[in-house]
């Protein structure tokens, strides 16, 4: 199945897709407290919440692809936690939900790319100093995931001793 948000002609700027990144958090997170449908989510936020200055097509993906396979991104988080993912903060479980879809199913998307965003929104989010938290659990997510990108010679430095 082809993905409308990367197969336009038109490539979306950083910041419109920033934007529906920030979005997505807000609809993922009231998906999570109302367990409204994602559909109804997605035509509110539509409605009520989109400029012309957002990528809405990858809005519409974030919020659609994370509700459906919520299952698998927790099995991606839950092995690098000490505790149960239902413990963690909301907002901080959203984020690493929303990085881990980008890092398992966006290759496109450079890991280093996902975890700034994501580091991002926990900062303009997330508690205190959940961003630390945020970004351990995610950098260990992409070495499993991404592998060969983060063991690649263009790195300019590593967070690993070799």
């Amino acid at each position: 199945m082809q993905k409308s948000s990367h197969d336009s002609s038109k490539k979306p700027t950083p910041t419109a897709r920033r934007k529906a990144r920030r979005l997505a958090l807000q609809a993922l997170y009231q998906w999570q407290l109302t367990q409204l449908s994602p559909l109804e989510i997605q035509n509110q936020f539509l409605q009520e919440q989109i400029s012309t200055k957002v990528d809405v097509p990858y809005f519409i993906e974030l919020l659609t692809s994370a509700t459906r396979c919520v299952a698998e991104l927790d099995d991606y988080i839950r092995p690098t936690l000490d505790r149960r993912v239902e413990e963690l903060n909301p907002i901080e479980l959203t984020i690493l939900r929303i990085g881990v879809f980008e890092l398992a199913h966006r290759p496109d998307i450079p890991y280093r790319v996902v975890i700034d965003e994501a580091l991002r929104l926990a900062k303009t989010f997330g508690a205190t100093e959940g961003f630390r938290f945020v970004n351990a659990v995610l950098h260990k997510i992409a070495h499993d995931l991404r592998q060969v990108e983060t063991q690649s010679p263009q790195k300019t430095h590593s967070s690993r001793d070799e």
